[in-house]
């Protein structure tokens, strides 16, 4: 049915056509509801639609598109489990510390916003520290493993490979499900060494107080 063709709101035989189709402009796009389901919801030709059926689509919610995805873990399954899920409030990542030695990533520590997260892992081999540059986020995690994290490599949207830990092991190469999302924070399971890691993607926070 041509748009010019639908009844005017208010016509007393729009609740009357079965397959009437009712237009509902909501936050810049086009919403088409039809009705072709009436008979099997148990609704007669005669029945007419709630007078205020058409301000209940405009009131309705859009819906949200899904941003966050997970990858991982990556690793073994020994250490204690720990989480990053609340320090992503402080703010996007911003800086990174990484404890390597000889054989494998000892410990990790991330920076959101400006607030450090706890340290976790081990205390031997040496500390690296990298930060990120002002709007710059982490868009891939690759690595290797073998038991325990034996590597990572930080990938950013500038085009900049961090990469920490020795070439040996299983690799893997983890980027987010859906466009336009960044690494917001990690997980894992440590103990003397990084065991295993996972890394959890979402959109870049519109809003940073302490960035």
């Amino acid at each position: 049915m041509p748009v010019s063709e639908i009844p005017e709101p208010g016509n007393g035989d729009m609740g009357r056509q079965p397959w009437a189709l009712l237009l509902a402009k909501s936050f810049g796009g086009w919403f088409q509801v039809g009705a072709e389901l009436w008979e099997e919801q148990g609704w007669c030709r005669e029945t007419e639609l709630p007078e205020d059926f058409s301000l209940q689509l405009l009131l309705a919610p859009p819906v949200q598109a899904r941003s966050s995805s997970y990858s991982g873990e990556y690793g073994g399954g020994g250490g204690k489990r720990f989480s990053h899920s609340g320090n992503q409030l402080d703010g996007p990542i911003t800086a990174l510390r990484v404890r390597v030695n000889n054989y494998y990533i000892v410990g990790l520590q991330v920076r959101y916003g400006k607030v450090w997260s706890d340290y976790v892992g081990g205390r031997s081999g040496d500390l690296e520290e990298i930060f990120l540059h002002p709007g710059e986020s982490v868009i891939q995690v690759s690595g290797k493993y073998k038991g325990y994290l034996k590597k990572v490599v930080f990938v950013t949207d500038k085009g900049r490979y961090l990469a920490f830990g020795k070439d040996s092991g299983t690799s893997f190469n983890a980027v987010p499900l859906h466009p336009n999302t960044v690494l917001r924070f990690i997980s894992g399971r440590s103990g003397s060494v990084i065991d295993a890691i996972g890394l959890h993607w979402d959109v870049y926070p519109s809003i940073c107080s302490s960035c």
